[in-house]
């Protein structure tokens, strides 16, 4: 099955192969977000239970599918300094979304409305809470996007079959976060339809992020580790400033952190085992 699906990414190229992907982590998005039509509310242990997991994805996926083959690639081009492009590319990844939180208006998961953060706005709260994975989903479209251009310029530590992992992985984790925007607008009175139309929106972006982050990587050959480490910055940020803070508002903090170990134990065993 693996193989077929490697064949065939590498007939249509990166550029499709990175949008038929984020259009499966989009679809998993979506799946989550039709739970609403069945449930109105969802357990709180639960829901703290799957960001967690969702935290340990995006921690693993950084290191395993980003930071280690940049680093691997970079002994090349820098042999007394492999580390310099993935401390870069880290480092302006984290800044990227630092930007985009302090501009773009956006509430996370569990807070209220006076806690939004970003430029002052009288938006409403559902649209502030979509804004916020959003945000998170940016960086995840863009892992899988410069994955596969990577892997289709040979880059070294990089393959198709780690793309597809990354991006099993990521549609995992996607499929709780649909849900997490989905049952809190339910829960407020907002329609079924209209809840699961806003859950499966905050990953729209996402296919976005991949052609883009492919296209990018394909023409300019020579920023490969920088991207790939890009992506791991911007995703380690997201997790420490929204997901981790999220999952420890109530009293399920250890499921929360079980929930992690065993998101980075999914991702990393996809990884290995697949890439």
């Amino acid at each position: 099955m693996l193989e077929s699906i490697e064949i065939y990414a590498t007939e249509i190229g990166p550029v499709k192969a990175a949008l038929l992907a984020t259009l499966f982590t989009w679809f998993l998005t979506a799946l989550g977000a039709s739970l609403v039509f069945f449930f109105k509310t969802i357990n709180r242990a639960v829901f703290d239970t799957m960001l967690g997991f969702t935290g340990g994805v995006m921690i693993a996926a950084s290191f395993w599918s980003l930071l280690a083959p940049s680093i691997k690639h970079s002994e090349k081009m820098y042999p007394t300094m492999p580390w310099l492009p993935a401390a870069i590319g880290f480092l302006l990844g984290g800044f990227f979304i630092f930007g985009l939180d302090k501009l773009m208006p956006h509430l996370h998961i569990n807070f209220n409305k006076e806690e939004t953060e970003g430029v002052a706005t009288k938006w409403h709260k559902s649209t502030l809470l979509l804004l916020a994975i959003t945000l998170h989903n940016i960086p995840e479209g863009l892992a899988v996007g410069i994955l596969f251009g990577a892997a289709a310029n040979g880059m070294e530590g990089a393959s198709i079959s780690a793309a597809v992992a990354l991006a099993i992985g990521i549609g995992i984790q996607n499929f709780p976060e649909g849900l997490a925007v989905a049952a809190p607008l339910r829960r407020q009175g907002v329609s079924r339809r209209k809840s699961f139309w806003y859950g499966q929106l905050s990953a729209v972006v996402e296919p976005v992020a991949g052609v883009l982050g492919a296209v990018a990587v394909i023409h300019m050959q020579n920023v490969l580790p920088y991207a790939l480490s890009f992506a791991a910055g911007a995703m380690i940020y997201v997790v420490v400033e929204e997901v981790i803070p999220e999952t420890q508002r109530d009293k399920y903090t250890d499921l929360a952190v079980l929930g992690f170990m065993l998101g980075f134990t999914v991702m990393m065993i996809l990884d290995v085992a697949l890439g």
